[in-house]
């Protein structure tokens, strides 16, 4: 494998990144824009009605975060400029053909002009409306690898894809493609057109009833979770996202195309400056419940490990892979994004990393007094869950129901609002409970063999573009940069 200079790659080239206002989309973009302003353009596909509303998208939930301060302070003034010249906002959707770009004349240039595709466009909620994840992680990526299709000087199609369509796979999970139909636990029939079919007869039987919006919410997330539960995986998410792969490589012909499986997403380690991150993922608010004194047992194997991988690298590592395979032959090109092989921290790390950064910068109730924090209850099995959620919670509301009944319901609605909180609380364990006792370590060999060519190559620009996981010490990573980065900008 010979790689070249990544800042000459991408001099002079055209890039579309679908998904264009997400958590990494937005890093990729900021980097681009930092290390090459000699790019010739960036498209930014964003979900939007019309061109206007998509550019208050882009001003506001891409360049209005604070995650281009760096680029802004280094072109001054010219910034405005710079975007107005290089940034180019294609409204559209990825649920539909040809990406939902209205305007043929667009379509037209995208397809005569672009050289590399980043698909970034995905909805993570593990238990979304089954209509919903499977329009975006499925079709999405079927559509754009079809659009891609269409480009006639595409050098490269990079996926991102998540090394937990694995599902509860134990062990060594390999960087090893999907085919077409493949299944977790060796149920046959698994069609991703058949899946769609269900979607749309069950939302139809949905409005024949006259379910209300609420209902036919809950009716398709139940729906996701069932479906993925027959071919063995835990949750929609991550069963749209394999199906989503399974089509991509069925349809990618001679396409040379990249497929990226980042691990748990964190904050950025170094670039553009430590610390930035954006959204709830499932390490921070496990941290987070912790600090406000909500969270007061762990459910889990407080020794597995659990594989996080800081944002800027995966970016990075997205990069190398984009400039190893452009107009090479088709291949498996698979990434897995992660620590788990190579520096692996465990969930005791995390949680003494958590007590001690709490302590000694305790979060503040709406009062203003300091929460104190201190050791919680380990459960290691999900018997011991329940035991504890009867003896805490469920033997007190069976008390204040008998109270309710005696005092002639007056207490309905203390009564309605804990069990509603209980049942929340059971669902959000049920759906994080494959991952909080999760056994397998995902192989990183041919990240590591792409590491390699980096290194080797005396052209990758290493200290720019660093994704060795290996550099990482968990414990000033976790003190210093990302428990302040999501306290600052996703809990602020």
């Amino acid at each position: 494998m010979k790689l070249e200079s990544v800042l000459q790659f991408l001099e002079n080239k055209t890039i579309l990144v679908t998904g264009g206002a997400g958590f990494l989309a937005k890093i990729f973009v900021e980097k681009v824009l930092r290390v090459q302003p000699n790019v010739k353009k960036l498209h930014l596909l964003l979900r939007a009605a019309d061109a206007k509303s998509a550019t208050q998208r882009l001003h506001s939930e891409v360049f209005g975060k604070e995650l281009f301060r760096v680029v802004k302070e280094k072109y001054g003034p010219n910034f405005s400029s710079l975007i107005s010249e290089k940034v180019t906002v294609v409204p559209g959707d990825i649920t539909c053909e040809d990406l939902g770009v209205a305007d043929s004349d667009l379509r037209e240039q995208l397809w005569a002009q672009i050289d590399v595709i980043v698909n970034l466009a995905a909805t993570t909620n593990f238990d979304e409306r089954y209509d919903v994840a499977l329009g975006v992680n499925t079709y999405g990526a079927k559509y754009v690898t079809e659009f891609a299709k269409k480009c006639s000087q595409l050098m490269v199609l990079v996926h991102v894809s998540t090394s937990y369509v694995s599902g509860e796979t134990e062990g060594l999970i390999k960087e090893s493609p999907y085919r077409m139909g493949e299944t977790l636990n060796g149920v046959s029939g698994l069609d991703i057109d058949a899946e769609k079919r269900i979607v749309e007869e069950k939302l139809d039987e949905l409005r024949k009833e006259g379910a209300s919006e609420k209902e036919t919410r809950v009716a398709m997330k139940e729906l996701g979770i069932k479906r993925a539960k027959v071919y063995g995986w835990p949750n929609t998410y991550v069963f749209t996202k394999a199906m989503g792969e399974m089509l991509v490589g069925e349809l990618k012909g001679d396409m040379s195309v990249v497929i990226i499986r980042p691990t748990i997403v964190t904050s950025t380690y170094k670039e553009p400056f430590p610390g930035w991150a954006e959204g709830v993922r499932t390490v921070d608010s496990l941290l987070v419940g912790y600090a406000t004194g909500k969270l007061t047992c762990f459910l889990g194997d407080i020794n597995g490990v659990v594989d996080m991988i800081p944002a800027d690298m995966v970016v990075n590592s997205m990069m190398v892979a984009m400039v190893a395979h452009a107009n090479q032959p088709p291949a498996d090109a698979i990434y897995q994004v992660g620590s788990s092989v190579r520096n692996p921290v465990q969930y005791s790390s995390l949680q003494d990393y958590g007590l001690r950064y709490f302590t000694q910068n305790p979060w503040r109730n709406k009062d203003g007094k300091p929460i104190k924090v201190g050791k919680v209850t380990v459960l290691k099995s999900m018997a011991s869950f329940r035991r504890y959620m009867a003896i805490r919670y469920l033997m007190w509301l069976k008390g204040l129901e008998l109270v309710n009944t005696a005092f002639c319901h007056s207490f309905n609605d203390t009564c309605s609002n804990l069990n509603r909180k209980l049942q929340f609380v059971m669902r959000l364990v049920e759906l994080y409970r494959p991952y909080l006792f999760f056994k397998g370590i995902f192989d990183d060999t041919n990240t590591e063999k792409l590491r390699a060519a980096a290194r080797e190559s005396g052209s990758v620009e290493t200290d720019l573009f660093y994704f060795d996981p290996k550099c990482i010490d968990w414990e000033g990573y976790a003190m210093n940069t990302h428990i302040p980065g999501i306290v600052k900008y996703v809990f602020k």
